[in-house]
């Protein structure tokens, strides 16, 4: 799991829209919308939905109180996950939030569809999403913790009333895609099954399945998941006190 930063992140980071999305040159736009188009159909033929051409936000500078950057398409984002190497012109870091869900009986966690545009099939810690533009305010300042409230009725089927104010406390940038998880802790007083009932009652279906593990067993569920794990969740879990070590494990006897 090299290669992974990992960005030391403020409780009340401020994130800011500062720039523009910037033109692309023709040959590079082409580039961009054919695998965009490949996108479309891999994620209708997995059954995952469609995908939007929507505006999301993408860092430009990342330091522990403010986070600055810009809007833009998210077809330019799939398309530097899909090809790496156009992030040699693109220079994307999308900001996704990630939460950490901390209830009662342990830590919620779930699989991610089989047929989504990234990380399919992958163990993560829900609610997470990437943050598009209903987070943007007039004045350029982007509402993390609306954004992270939205994922959580959407993807867990919970309410900003039953969780405690969510505390932003660490980001980690993917070498490859360049995607950027900002972890946001989220306690709650519910019990692992109040959680599962709200799941299977108000939530979307972006989990299956979705667990809770009690915090003296995720040690060894992350063990036996390996790389089918998401490595921000490890760092996640790391900074929680959950896991000995997170994307850098010890060294020395």
């Amino acid at each position: 799991m090299s290669g992974f930063l990992v960005h030391e992140i403020a409780a009340d980071v401020r994130v800011r829209v500062t720039g523009a999305m910037p033109a692309l040159p023709p040959a590079i736009d082409t580039a961009v919308e054919h695998l965009w188009q490949a996108a479309i159909r891999r994620v209708a033929e997995g059954g995952a939905g469609k995908l939007f051409n929507g505006q999301v936000f993408s860092a430009d500078h990342i330091t522990p109180r403010e986070i600055t950057g810009h809007m833009t398409e998210f077809r330019r984002i799939v398309a530097q996950m899909d090809d790496p190497a156009l992030g040699n012109v693109l220079n994307l870091r999308s900001l996704a939030v990630c939460g950490v869900v901390r209830c009662a009986d342990g830590i919620v966690i779930g699989r991610r569809p089989t047929g989504a545009v990234y990380q399919a099939g992958l163990w993560q810690l829900p609610p997470a999403g990437s943050v598009d533009h209903h987070a943007l305010r007039p004045d350029g300042s982007i509402d993390l913790i609306g954004q992270i409230i939205t994922e959580l009725t959407e993807e867990l089927g919970l309410t900003v009333d039953q969780v405690g104010e969510p505390r932003p406390f660490v980001a980690v940038e993917h070498p490859g895609s360049r995607v950027t998880d900002l972890g946001i802790m989220l306690d709650t007083t519910l019990s692992g099954a109040a959680i599962k009932d709200a799941h299977r009652a108000r939530a979307n279906t972006e989990y299956d399945p979705l667990m809770v593990v009690g915090a003296d067993s995720i040690a060894a569920f992350v063990a036996d998941l390996g790389d089918t794990l998401v490595p921000p969740a490890r760092e996640f879990l790391f900074r929680a006190g959950l896991l000995p070590y997170g994307l850098s494990p010890p060294v020395g006897p």
